[in-house]
């Protein structure tokens, strides 16, 4: 399967007239593909945008079986320029190899006619204040927990659990981490809102979750591209220092940890489990 990653965005170059410059950003998730050109603001559509993928795709270029984008406003754009070529489209923020290829890029806008001299991060998304959950989905309890990644895996694959989600490449072994090392998490009971949490979590795609310190502390769950939730507030010091080690053993863990959500602390059923890692595979 041929996956692309691609961005199509505005950046901090000016054509000949003043107006500013789009650029699209190609390239495959092995790195061995790549493509990028540039575009009128003026011009920046689907349309312009589907006559650059069928120009690839004359030039003997494969067509990929799916396109990712961790930017929102391209993600509308694509999927209306590929819906005609029968190529799936993605959201999602996992794509590395095209934000280091657009780092590369940015590094060569002072050097081109029209640049703005703007302080400029191609990867930077601007991403709204965290919502609160509603009252039907908060659960009874909640508290941080960690487990050896030996144990991870098994503790959970062989238990019957209504929402479960490993990614393969997320799993310990996969990411060389030691089978000591041990993962941190949260577990949530939820008591009878178990199940309608465990499917919402599921719905907006969670990303991370991250302790976040302020006046109150609280979790904060980034999911979908840009969205983030509000999990919890706390204003104990002694919950605040187990949120410091819990984002200290994130640090050790690649950035790897785990949300798990179960009716009650009986460890007899479990409704809701997933691994997740921060952007880049670390915290912040």
């Amino acid at each position: 399967m041929v996956v692309w990653e691609a961005d199509f965005y505005r950046r901090p170059l000016k054509d000949e007239s003043g107006y500013p410059l789009w650029e699209l950003v190609i390239c495959d998730a092995t790195d061995t593909f790549r493509y990028s050109a540039f575009c009128p603001q003026a011009e920046a559509s689907a349309d312009w945008l589907a006559d650059q993928l069928g120009q690839l795709f004359v030039t003997g270029q494969p067509q990929p079986t799916c396109i990712k984008t961790f930017r929102p406003a391209t993600l509308s754009l694509l999927e209306a320029a590929s819906q005609p070529l029968g190529i799936s489209v993605e959201g999602t923020r996992s794509t590395p190899t095209l934000k280091q290829y657009l780092k590369e890029l940015a590094e060569q806008y002072p050097a081109l006619p029209g640049y703005t001299g703007q302080s400029y991060n191609p990867i930077a998304l601007d991403r709204p204040p965290p919502l609160p959950l509603t009252e039907t989905l908060l659960g009874q309890q909640w508290r941080f927990a960690s487990l050896p990644a030996a144990d991870l895996v098994d503790t959970f694959t062989d238990r019957m659990i209504p929402v479960l989600n490993m990614p393969e490449p997320l799993l310990p072994l996969n990411l060389g981490l030691a089978s000591t090392t041990l993962i941190p998490g949260v577990v949530i009971d939820g008591g009878r809102k178990s199940l309608p949490l465990a499917r919402w979590i599921q719905e907006v795609h969670p990303v991370s979750l991250n302790y976040v310190a302020g006046a109150p502390d609280g979790l904060i769950l980034e999911a979908g591209l840009v969205d983030r939730w509000i999990i919890a507030t706390f204003e104990d010091p002694e919950v605040a220092t187990a949120a410091v080690e819990y984002e200290r053993r994130k640090q050790a863990s690649q950035g790897l940890h785990f949300l798990l959500i179960q009716p009650d602390d009986s460890g007899m059923t479990y409704t809701g489990f997933w691994l997740l890692r921060n952007e880049g595979g670390v915290t912040g």
